[in-house]
C-alpha cells in the first residue's frame, strides 16, 4: 500500500505528537490536529474500555467542530500495546475499528492479525521498534511504517544512535520511517527528513502544556531541567527507560548507585510502589521546554521553525 504522507494535505508538517502514558489527552491531541500535526494518545491511559470509548467520542466530536469552523484538521492516532500482557488490547482494538481510527501506533508486539484487522477498515499501522531485528518482524507482519525509537527518547526508549538505526531500517524497507528521540524543534524535523525519515515523533516537548494530564509538579520540573538531567535506567521495571533525574532523587533513589547496578538488577518494586507517582519520564529534548505554553502555541512555534529551516537550507545546499 502506497501511503499519502500528507493525508490528503491535512498534515501541515510531518510531525506526530507522540502518545505518552498518563500525559497525552484528547484535548492535547485535538490542539495538534487543529494545527495540521497528528495528535495521539495511548488507549491504556484510560482506566476502562468505557473511558477509552468516551475519549474516541470526544475526538470525533472535536474533529467535527474544527471542520465546522472551516479548519482542515490532521488525523489523530491511538497507541495500542498489542501484547498478551495487555488484557485490554483486543477490546480496545475493537473500539478503534468501530470508530475507524485512521492511524494506530502499535507497540510491544507485531501480530499479523492485528495489522490485518486495521487494514480491513482502511486504517494505517505504524509500529515502534528499537532495533533492525524488530523492524524486520514488523515489516514481515504487515506494518505500514516503522517508528524508530532511538537514544534520547523519553519513557521506554531505544539506545541506538538515530543515524545507525535509521540507516539499518532503510536498508530493509522503503516504508515510512518515523524518527523518535530528543527532537524538539522544527529544524529537528527537517534534519530527520534529511537523514531519510518521513516523520518526526515528539513527546517531551508537549508534556508541560496545560492540555496534558501531567501533574503540576511534573510540568514545573520539566521546565527547570536540561538534557544532562535525564537518566536512562532499566532498574525500575527491567526495561530501559528515560526519567527526569530530580524525580528519581526525590523518590529516594541514589543516582550514583544506579550506575553500578547490573543490567538485570531491579529496585525493589514493592518498596518503590508508593513513590512511583512522583517519578517522571522525559527525553533528552527536555532542555528545550522553556515554559508551560498552550499546545497550539507550541505547534505554531514548531511550524514556524520548520518553515524557516527549509528556507535556510535552500541557501546552503547546492
Amino acid at each position: 500500500m502506497s501511503l499519502d504522507l500528507t493525508f490528503g494535505g491535512r498534515m501541515r508538517i510531518p510531525l506526530i505528537m507522540a502518545p505518552m502514558f498518563l500525559v497525552s489527552s484528547p484535548k492535547m491531541a485535538l490542539a495538534g490536529c487543529s494545527r495540521g500535526i497528528m495528535g495521539s494518545f495511548p488507549a491504556h491511559s484510560t482506566r476502562t474500555r468505557e473511558d477509552f470509548e468516551a475519549w474516541l467520542k470526544e475526538m470525533d466530536e472535536g474533529i467535527q467542530r474544527l471542520k465546522d469552523q472551516g479548519i482542515t484538521p490532521a488525523p489523530y492516532a491511538v497507541n495500542l500495546v498489542v501484547n498478551p500482557t495487555n488484557d485490554r488490547y483486543e477490546g480496545d482494538l475493537e473500539l478503534c475499528i468501530k470508530y475507524k481510527v485512521e492511524v494506530i501506533l502499535t507497540s510491544k508486539g507485531a501480530p499479523k492479525n492485528v495489522f490485518a484487522q486495521i487494514h480491513d477498515y482502511g486504517g494505517i499501522a505504524f509500529h515502534d521498534v528499537a532495533s533492525k531485528r524488530h523492524a524486520e518482524k514488523a515489516i514481515e507482519a504487515g506494518a505500514d511504517g516503522i517508528i524508530a525509537v532511538c537514544g534520547g527518547a523519553g519513557g521506554h526508549c531505544g539506545t541506538l544512535n538515530p543515524f545507525a538505526l535509521v540507516n539499518e531500517i532503510r536498508e530493509i524497507t522503503d516504508k515510512p520511517i518515523i524518527l523518535s528521540g530528543a527532537m524538539s524543534t522544527g529544524s529537528d524535523i527537517l534534519a530527520a527528513q534529511a537523514m531519510g525519515c518521513d516523520y518526526a515523533y515528539m513527546g517531551t516537548r508537549f508534556i508541560a502544556c496545560p492540555e496534558s494530564l501531567a501533574p503540576e509538579e511534573y510540568r514545573d520540573m520539566l521546565v527547570s531541567v536540561s538534557a544532562k538531567d535525564v537518566v536512562v535506567t532499566a532498574a525500575l521495571d527491567g526495561f530501559p527507560a528515560a526519567f527526569l533525574g530530580p524525580s528519581l532523587v526525590n523518590a529516594g533513589i541514589d543516582l550514583e548507585e544506579l550506575k553500578y547496578m547490573r543490567p538485570d538488577e531491579k529496585i525493589d518494586a514493592k518498596a518503590m510502589a508508593k513513590r512511583y507517582k512522583g517519578i517522571f519520564l522525559g527525553g533528552e529534548g527536555a532542555g528545550m521546554v522553556k515554559s508551560k505554553q498552550p499546545a497550539v502555541e507550541v505547534c505554531d512555534e514548531i511550524i514556524a521553525q520548520y518553515d524557516d529551516a527549509k528556507e535556510n537550507m535552500r541557501a546552503v545546499v547546492v
